[in-house]
């Protein structure tokens, strides 16, 4: 949970002055519905994600099936544009207010005073050094700091309620001066609904919540389809986090607009970016303000460990698989050093300004929200769940309208995310064409009748293996093909051959474990298999039968008609085209041994 909770809890240390910038005197009415939208849409949203994807894929996964083909793909790319904008900015963001406070701080030197950028990028690197040592490092940091953190707030919180009852002429002055801007109550909650989306920072630990759960141990009754004890603490988890800071963002809201002025929220205020910092030093002391900076300094910083976790979670679990990322990808450490360097761009793009990636950080919040809200809608559709299709579908609209109204108003967050989420497209579209020629297969399997067809002519020393797309021929497709094949590519008569037959899927697919049957059709023995690429999966096939039985199978092919440039551009996208040559070339990349590389013949 606190590894969940240094970006969750963190929003402390900003959310305070945020509300008062963007609501004013309404900044405690405005916090209430922030609250009540966590409690009543978010966490019911990602209570049911929790249930349906716990692998720490988040709604992502959720959604990935719902568009056939390339379409789905590319739909998720999206996706990961935005959480990558979600988690990137958590990391740098958080990063920029730490050195603010550090900066703010009485006892700061006075050269810090110009080395924000430089400061922020220090603590960027640091969070790298942390992840590049080893993750259950992190999770012990994390305990630490958000006890701490939560501890040093509560406190700040019950002295200012104290001074708060000792001198009500606060409240009066408050209420004087919200009656005599706005006069009507219902005026009052219409802006008070208005001004929310630029609150919603604070529901930023959510997304980060269910990425996380695959640090949570479970029991030794969970297993890999239904890890029970996982999900149930996994909703533990997403729960206790939002009571106990929808109690701390209230709080907090209520002693910074009653004691702070409101000008000292503006830019360039002793209390923008930092308001309870301002009430610690104000009404504890200089010496627990300083503490109280070191705590929110560091927890800050190490707000963006559970973004690198999330980051570190979904990245692996899809490109790779996609084939839109090299195998390197699936390694935590570099990684970590490829986050680390995109973090520090933004950093310097935007000046570690905390105001400037507000609205950046926002939009990859609500987007990713939105998505988890119609993901758990159409998971009650499917389930015929009225009352829950309903409850999501009200909760979806309602994210609907915040991301939107956050785009309009400030729409460089979906110039930021426009720019993830090209990057990944364009990377993935790269990688995937300069991977295309890599065997896809993680693991190929003979069922008991395949076996024994290639280990049967593997006794005699020859494996003669044809490639055949059968059209629904019948009897008079293979024998025509078994003569055609052995009058072109000189089969003798005596040698026996083994059909092929693969049966083309999803093309957008990479990585895929391949089952090959063996059957007897008409009197000739075939293998068949299912494959999202006919070439690659030929390969891998051939390759096997040689590893398995120790004979280099020979493999025959006809000739494809047509265009090269076509062929290739089928390959890529429709995983056919020019097969003999493709798997030809799959073979030579696979095999650098010409003398152990299957053999292709082509007539």
């Amino acid at each position: 949970m606190c590894l969940s909770g240094v970006d969750y809890c963190s929003t402390l240390g900003y959310q305070p002055a945020i509300a008062a910038l963007a609501a004013g005197l309404l900044s405690p009415l405005a916090t209430i519905v922030l609250v009540l939208l966590t409690l009543f849409g978010a966490l019911p949203v990602y209570r049911r994600v929790a249930r349906e994807s716990f692998n720490g894929s988040g709604s992502i996964a959720m959604l990935e099936h719902l568009l056939p083909w390339w379409a789905g793909k590319v739909f998720v790319l999206v996706l990961l544009g935005f959480a990558a904008t979600d988690f990137m900015l958590t990391m740098t963001l958080s990063a920029a207010d730490a050195a603010a406070h550090a900066i703010e701080n009485p006892f700061a030197p006075d050269w810090l005073e110009g080395g924000r950028i430089l400061l922020t990028l220090s603590l960027i690197a640091m969070l790298a050094v942390v992840f590049l040592k080893g993750f259950h490092e992190a999770i012990g940091i994390a305990v630490v700091l958000v006890a701490a953190y939560l501890a040093l707030n509560l406190i700040v919180i019950a002295v200012s309620l104290v001074h708060i009852s000792q001198n009500s002429i606060v409240i009066t002055n408050w209420w004087t001066a919200l009656t005599a801007q706005h006069g009507n109550p219902i005026v009052m909650v219409g802006i008070a609904l208005l001004v929310f989306p630029k609150l919603a920072l604070g529901l930023s630990g959510f997304e980060t919540g269910v990425a996380v759960m695959p640090q949570i141990a479970g029991a030794h009754s969970d297993t890999p389809e239904r890890p029970a004890r996982r999900i149930r603490d996994g909703i533990r988890l997403l729960t206790t986090a939002a009571g106990v800071m929808s109690i701390f963002l209230i709080a907090s809201s209520i002693v910074t607009t009653f004691l702070i002025p409101q000008e000292e929220f503006m830019t360039g205020g002793a209390a923008n970016g930092r308001a309870l910092a301002f009430l610690a030093h104000e009404y504890l002391g200089e010496g627990f303000g300083t503490v109280y900076d070191i705590v929110t300094i560091c927890i800050l910083w190490f707000a963006g460990a559970s973004a690198m976790a999330g980051l570190l979670n979904l990245v692996p679990r899809y490109l790779p698989r996609y084939g839109m990322a090299p195998q390197w990808a699936r390694a935590v450490r570099p990684l970590v050093l490829v986050f680390t360097g995109i973090a520090f761009v933004i950093t310097i793009a935007f000046e570690a300004d905390v105001d400037a990636q507000g609205g950046a950080y926002a939009t990859g919040v609500l987007v990713l929200i939105t998505s988890a809200s119609v993901a758990v809608t159409i998971s009650a559709m499917k389930r015929r769940q009225r009352t829950a299709i309903f409850g999501f579908a009200v909760i979806t609209l309602v994210f609907v309208y915040t991301t939107i109204l956050n785009i309009i108003e400030r729409p460089e967050g979906i110039r930021v995310a426009g720019l993830f989420i090209l990057g990944i497209l364009l990377l993935s579209a790269v990688s995937r064409i300069f991977r295309s020629f890599q065997i896809g297969a993680t693991k190929v399997t003979f069922d008991a009748k395949a076996l024994e067809f290639i280990q049967n002519d593997a006794r005699n020393g020859t494996v003669r293996i044809v490639a055949h797309e059968s059209h629904g021929g019948g009897r008079h497709e293979y024998q025509d093909k078994n003569a055609a094949e052995r009058r072109f590519s000189h089969i003798p008569r005596v040698s026996r051959i083994i059909f092929l037959q693969v049966h083309p899927t999803d093309s957008s697919e990479f990585e895929e474990d391949l089952l090959v049957e063996g059957r007897k059709r008409y009197g000739y023995r075939v293998l068949s298999v299912k494959s999202a690429n006919v070439p690659n999966t030929i390969a891998a096939i051939l390759l096997q039968v040689r590893d398995q039985t120790t004979v280099v199978p020979n493999a025959y092919f006809e000739w494809t008609e047509g265009n090269p440039i076509s062929s290739m551009l089928k390959f890529l996208l429709f995983g056919t085209g020019a097969v003999a040559t493709l798997t030809r070339e799959v073979l030579r990349k696979a095999e650098p041994n010409e003398k152990q590389r299957p053999l292709i013949h082509v007539s």
